[in-house]
Protein backbone atom coordinates (compact mmCIF):
# COMPACT_ATOMS: atom_id res chain seq x y z
CA UNK A 1 0.00 0.00 0.00
CA UNK A 2 1.35 3.39 -0.78
CA UNK A 3 1.43 5.98 0.96
CA UNK A 4 -1.03 8.15 -1.73
CA UNK A 5 -3.81 4.89 -1.44
CA UNK A 6 -3.13 5.26 2.20
CA UNK A 7 -3.88 9.30 2.26
CA UNK A 8 -6.83 8.71 -0.55
CA UNK A 9 -8.65 5.97 2.28
CA UNK A 10 -8.56 8.26 4.83
CA UNK A 11 -10.12 10.88 2.96
CA UNK A 12 -12.47 8.87 1.57
CA UNK A 13 -13.04 7.39 5.33
CA UNK A 14 -13.82 10.65 6.73
CA UNK A 15 -16.14 11.88 4.07
CA UNK A 16 -18.19 8.21 4.13
CA UNK A 17 -18.28 8.93 8.31
CA UNK A 18 -19.85 11.85 7.60
CA UNK A 19 -22.20 11.08 5.40
CA UNK A 20 -22.78 7.48 7.65
CA UNK A 21 -23.49 9.64 10.76
CA UNK A 22 -25.31 12.08 9.51
CA UNK A 23 -27.47 9.91 7.56
CA UNK A 24 -28.21 7.47 10.53
CA UNK A 25 -28.95 10.96 12.66
CA UNK A 26 -31.83 12.05 9.93
CA UNK A 27 -33.30 8.76 9.70
CA UNK A 28 -33.98 8.81 13.52
CA UNK A 29 -37.09 11.37 12.23
CA UNK A 30 -38.57 8.23 10.35
CA UNK A 31 -42.55 8.50 11.32
CA UNK A 32 -41.34 11.38 13.92
CA UNK A 33 -40.77 14.83 11.58
CA UNK A 34 -43.70 17.44 12.56
CA UNK A 35 -45.32 16.86 8.94
CA UNK A 36 -45.70 13.86 6.36
CA UNK A 37 -43.93 15.84 3.88
CA UNK A 38 -40.79 16.32 5.75
CA UNK A 39 -40.96 12.83 6.72
CA UNK A 40 -40.04 11.70 3.24
CA UNK A 41 -37.68 15.06 2.70
CA UNK A 42 -35.33 13.99 5.85
CA UNK A 43 -35.68 9.92 4.77
CA UNK A 44 -34.57 10.80 0.77
CA UNK A 45 -31.72 13.48 2.07
CA UNK A 46 -30.79 10.58 4.79
CA UNK A 47 -30.87 8.17 1.79
CA UNK A 48 -28.76 10.32 -0.92
CA UNK A 49 -25.94 10.31 2.46
CA UNK A 50 -26.24 6.57 2.80
CA UNK A 51 -25.47 5.93 -1.01
CA UNK A 52 -22.47 8.48 -0.62
CA UNK A 53 -20.99 6.72 2.34
CA UNK A 54 -21.54 3.32 0.84
CA UNK A 55 -18.81 4.83 -1.89
CA UNK A 56 -16.95 6.44 -0.15
CA UNK A 57 -16.42 3.35 2.35
CA UNK A 58 -16.05 0.72 -0.47
CA UNK A 59 -12.87 2.48 -1.24
CA UNK A 60 -11.31 1.94 2.22
CA UNK A 61 -12.77 -1.70 2.84
CA UNK A 62 -15.86 -3.70 3.63
CA UNK A 63 -18.58 -1.19 4.15
CA UNK A 64 -20.75 -3.02 6.13
CA UNK A 65 -17.56 -3.99 8.71
CA UNK A 66 -16.81 -0.78 8.73
CA UNK A 67 -20.15 0.79 9.30
CA UNK A 68 -21.40 -2.06 12.05
CA UNK A 69 -18.23 -3.14 13.66
CA UNK A 70 -15.64 -0.44 13.96
CA UNK A 71 -15.73 1.25 17.68
CA UNK A 72 -16.59 4.63 18.59
CA UNK A 73 -12.36 5.77 18.36
CA UNK A 74 -12.16 4.72 14.53
CA UNK A 75 -14.61 6.75 12.98
CA UNK A 76 -13.59 9.96 11.49
CA UNK A 77 -16.63 11.84 11.16
CA UNK A 78 -16.86 15.38 12.41
CA UNK A 79 -18.18 16.62 15.63
CA UNK A 80 -21.13 18.25 14.05
CA UNK A 81 -22.97 15.55 12.17
CA UNK A 82 -23.04 13.00 15.12
CA UNK A 83 -25.10 15.85 17.11
CA UNK A 84 -28.28 14.95 18.73
CA UNK A 85 -31.62 15.90 16.61
CA UNK A 86 -32.83 17.88 19.47
CA UNK A 87 -35.93 19.58 18.06
CA UNK A 88 -36.80 20.32 13.94
CA UNK A 89 -34.89 23.59 14.73
CA UNK A 90 -31.50 22.19 15.37
CA UNK A 91 -31.83 19.47 12.40
CA UNK A 92 -32.16 22.10 10.50
CA UNK A 93 -29.00 24.59 11.64
CA UNK A 94 -27.38 21.07 11.32
CA UNK A 95 -28.46 20.47 8.00
CA UNK A 96 -27.85 24.18 6.94
CA UNK A 97 -24.30 24.00 8.17
CA UNK A 98 -23.56 20.86 6.32
CA UNK A 99 -25.06 20.92 3.71
CA UNK A 100 -23.43 24.20 2.10
CA UNK A 101 -20.15 23.21 3.23
CA UNK A 102 -20.65 19.55 1.61
CA UNK A 103 -21.51 21.48 -1.68
CA UNK A 104 -18.28 23.90 -1.50
CA UNK A 105 -16.52 20.51 -1.34
CA UNK A 106 -18.10 18.20 -3.86
CA UNK A 107 -18.01 21.44 -6.57
CA UNK A 108 -14.63 21.45 -5.90
CA UNK A 109 -13.64 17.65 -5.90
CA UNK A 110 -15.86 17.66 -9.23
CA UNK A 111 -14.05 19.91 -11.09
CA UNK A 112 -10.57 18.18 -10.91
CA UNK A 113 -9.37 14.75 -11.74
CA UNK A 114 -8.74 13.10 -8.44
CA UNK A 115 -10.27 9.50 -6.95
CA UNK A 116 -13.45 11.46 -5.65
CA UNK A 117 -14.35 13.63 -8.63
CA UNK A 118 -16.75 10.95 -9.92
CA UNK A 119 -18.83 10.57 -6.87
CA UNK A 120 -18.21 14.44 -6.43
CA UNK A 121 -19.86 15.12 -9.60
CA UNK A 122 -23.22 13.09 -8.45
CA UNK A 123 -23.12 14.19 -5.06
CA UNK A 124 -23.25 17.61 -5.82
CA UNK A 125 -26.19 17.77 -7.77
CA UNK A 126 -27.88 16.00 -4.19
CA UNK A 127 -26.21 18.20 -1.75
CA UNK A 128 -27.71 21.27 -4.09
CA UNK A 129 -31.34 19.82 -3.02
CA UNK A 130 -30.48 19.40 0.76
CA UNK A 131 -28.55 23.12 0.83
CA UNK A 132 -31.81 24.28 -0.41
CA UNK A 133 -34.60 22.29 1.68
CA UNK A 134 -32.44 23.52 4.48
CA UNK A 135 -31.94 27.27 3.48
CA UNK A 136 -36.03 27.51 2.96
CA UNK A 137 -36.98 26.25 6.81
CA UNK A 138 -33.83 28.31 8.15
CA UNK A 139 -36.04 30.76 6.50
CA UNK A 140 -39.58 29.81 7.80
CA UNK A 141 -38.96 29.54 10.95
CA UNK A 142 -36.28 31.96 11.74
CA UNK A 143 -38.86 34.71 10.10
CA UNK A 144 -41.94 32.82 11.21
CA UNK A 145 -43.64 32.99 15.05
CA UNK A 146 -41.85 34.49 17.87
CA UNK A 147 -41.24 31.02 19.09
CA UNK A 148 -39.55 29.57 15.69
CA UNK A 149 -37.57 32.31 15.55
CA UNK A 150 -36.18 31.65 19.37
CA UNK A 151 -35.72 28.03 18.54
CA UNK A 152 -33.86 28.76 15.14
CA UNK A 153 -31.85 30.91 16.70
CA UNK A 154 -31.08 28.77 19.86
CA UNK A 155 -29.94 26.32 17.48
CA UNK A 156 -27.68 27.69 15.43
CA UNK A 157 -25.60 29.34 18.85
CA UNK A 158 -26.08 25.79 20.05
CA UNK A 159 -24.06 24.32 16.89
CA UNK A 160 -21.81 27.10 15.83
CA UNK A 161 -18.84 25.76 18.04
CA UNK A 162 -18.41 22.69 15.77
CA UNK A 163 -18.71 24.03 12.48
CA UNK A 164 -15.08 25.34 12.10
CA UNK A 165 -13.89 21.07 12.35
CA UNK A 166 -15.16 21.09 8.86
CA UNK A 167 -12.38 23.05 7.35
CA UNK A 168 -9.75 21.32 9.00
CA UNK A 169 -6.96 19.79 6.74
CA UNK A 170 -7.90 16.18 6.10
CA UNK A 171 -5.07 13.85 4.32
CA UNK A 172 -5.69 12.82 0.24
CA UNK A 173 -8.23 15.84 0.21
CA UNK A 174 -6.67 18.09 -1.97
CA UNK A 175 -9.02 21.67 -2.14
CA UNK A 176 -8.49 24.93 -1.18
CA UNK A 177 -9.99 25.24 2.36
CA UNK A 178 -9.74 29.18 3.24
CA UNK A 179 -11.54 29.53 0.00
CA UNK A 180 -14.36 27.02 0.97
CA UNK A 181 -14.58 28.56 4.48
CA UNK A 182 -14.66 32.18 3.05
CA UNK A 183 -17.44 31.37 1.10
CA UNK A 184 -19.16 29.10 3.44
CA UNK A 185 -19.65 31.73 5.68
CA UNK A 186 -20.72 34.06 3.08
CA UNK A 187 -23.56 31.89 2.00
CA UNK A 188 -24.67 31.30 5.63
CA UNK A 189 -24.21 35.01 6.45
CA UNK A 190 -26.47 35.78 3.69
CA UNK A 191 -29.62 32.53 5.19
CA UNK A 192 -29.44 33.89 8.82
CA UNK A 193 -29.57 37.70 7.88
CA UNK A 194 -32.40 37.52 5.38
CA UNK A 195 -34.14 34.42 8.05
CA UNK A 196 -33.92 37.69 10.67
CA UNK A 197 -31.34 35.80 12.61
CA UNK A 198 -27.98 36.85 14.38
CA UNK A 199 -24.75 35.24 13.01
CA UNK A 200 -23.57 33.39 16.08
CA UNK A 201 -20.18 35.50 17.68
CA UNK A 202 -18.97 32.77 19.47
CA UNK A 203 -15.78 30.97 18.32
CA UNK A 204 -16.16 27.89 15.77
CA UNK A 205 -13.43 25.99 17.22
CA UNK A 206 -12.15 25.61 20.18
CA UNK A 207 -8.70 23.52 21.83
CA UNK A 208 -11.11 20.76 22.07
CA UNK A 209 -13.18 20.55 19.48
CA UNK A 210 -10.59 21.27 15.69
CA UNK A 211 -10.45 18.27 14.07
CA UNK A 212 -11.08 16.29 17.24
CA UNK A 213 -13.88 13.84 15.35
CA UNK A 214 -11.52 13.45 12.42
CA UNK A 215 -8.87 11.97 14.91
CA UNK A 216 -11.25 9.55 16.62
CA UNK A 217 -12.55 12.27 19.67
CA UNK A 218 -16.50 12.26 19.91
CA UNK A 219 -19.02 13.73 21.87
CA UNK A 220 -20.97 11.61 24.68
CA UNK A 221 -24.03 11.29 22.29
CA UNK A 222 -21.98 9.56 19.63
CA UNK A 223 -21.74 6.36 21.77
CA UNK A 224 -25.08 6.36 22.34
CA UNK A 225 -26.15 6.48 18.41
CA UNK A 226 -23.48 4.04 17.73
CA UNK A 227 -24.65 1.24 19.98
CA UNK A 228 -28.46 1.71 18.45
CA UNK A 229 -27.02 2.02 15.11
CA UNK A 230 -24.73 -1.30 15.33
CA UNK A 231 -27.14 -3.05 17.67
CA UNK A 232 -28.57 -5.49 14.99
CA UNK A 233 -25.48 -6.12 13.05
CA UNK A 234 -23.55 -7.62 16.59
CA UNK A 235 -26.23 -9.15 17.73
CA UNK A 236 -26.69 -11.48 14.62
CA UNK A 237 -22.96 -11.81 13.24
CA UNK A 238 -23.23 -13.21 9.78
CA UNK A 239 -27.30 -13.19 9.07
CA UNK A 240 -28.63 -13.12 5.78
CA UNK A 241 -32.00 -12.18 4.48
Amino acid sequence: MTAQTTAIEAAALALGDDALVLSHRLGEWAGNAPVLEEDVALANIALDLLGQARVLLSLVGDEDELAYLREERAFRNTQLVEQPNGDFAHTIARQLYFSTYQKLLYGQLASGEGPFSGLAAKAVKEVAYHQDHAEHWTLRLGDGTPESHIRMQRACDALWRYTGEMFQPVDGLDVDLTAMENSWLASVTAVLEQATLTVPDGPRTGAWTAGAGRQGLHTEPFGRMLAEMQHLHRSHPGATW
